[in-house]
């Protein structure tokens, strides 16, 4: 059953991605369960017509100027005012969700965070859900490529340290709290798992929801463009240094 207190914001930010978005869109058109509004922040000019026609709200931030991930999600932030505050990636594919049961672990009131299982496309588990990054466990997942899951899955809802930012559902009250993403130290990368860091420091949990699954359609930037690997090392050494 749908409850007016479930009401979400999916805040998807666009890097010229209207072709990945648009497939997005039409996901969540044939979900039946539409207790939902997006904002579509434009990072940088593209054709908008796509973001037209659809059966549920749907806004558009454009930038004069193109910003960071987290900037981005901060200023939609302020652009919503329902209970919860999802960021979602742009290659994020969604086959089926319940709302409802996505969000069904914030009846605890000391859970600040909830993401879905995420599936790669040919239906892998992705390792979505980490411990806090040391210079260790940085060591070893780039330099020694040695990527075992931090986490087991389990069949309920469970704590852990931090989730990607490809889906992740706040509690409006603990985003406003702890003043969103640090946009100042993090222009793209790691501002995730630093925003379930300090939301930890607080007392806030972080939860995965093992429930409902969502599709990544993984686009791997920093894999291959070395702007975006210079972000990834520059905020690896800021989060790492605390600097």
């Amino acid at each position: 059953m749908f409850h007016p207190s479930n009401e979400i914001t999916l805040s998807i930010v666009s890097h010229g991605q209207a072709a990945l978005i648009s497939l997005l869109l039409s996901d969540l058109a044939h979900l039946s369960q539409q207790n939902f509004q997006v904002l579509i922040t434009i990072n940088i000019p593209e054709d908008e017509s796509v973001y037209q026609g659809h059966s549920f709200p749907v806004r558009i931030i454009r930038n004069t100027l193109p910003k960071g991930f987290g900037a981005n999600h901060n200023a939609a932030f302020l652009h919503s005012n329902t209970p919860w505050f999802a960021v979602v990636n742009p290659d994020i594919r969604i086959e089926t969700l319940n709302f409802d049961r996505l969000l069904s672990p914030f009846d605890n009131q000391t859970i600040a965070a909830v993401a879905p299982l995420v599936l790669s496309a040919d239906g892998k588990i992705e390792d979505s859900a980490r411990r806090f990054p040391t210079f260790m466990r940085f060591a070893k997942r780039v330099l020694l490529r040695i990527r075992e899951p931090d986490y087991t899955v389990q069949a309920r809802p469970y704590s852990v340290d931090w989730v990607a930012g490809m889906f992740v559902v706040y509690r409006r009250g603990a985003f406003h709290k702890i003043g969103g993403f640090d946009d100042r130290r993090f222009f793209m990368y790691l501002e995730d798992a630093d925003i379930c860091l300090r939301l930890y420091k607080k007392g806030w949990k972080i939860f995965l929801n093992p429930c409902v699954s969502v599709i990544h359609m993984a686009q791997r930037e920093s894999h291959r463009n070395l702007k975006h690997m210079r972000w990834h090392v520059v905020s690896a050494l800021r989060y790492l240094t605390g600097l």
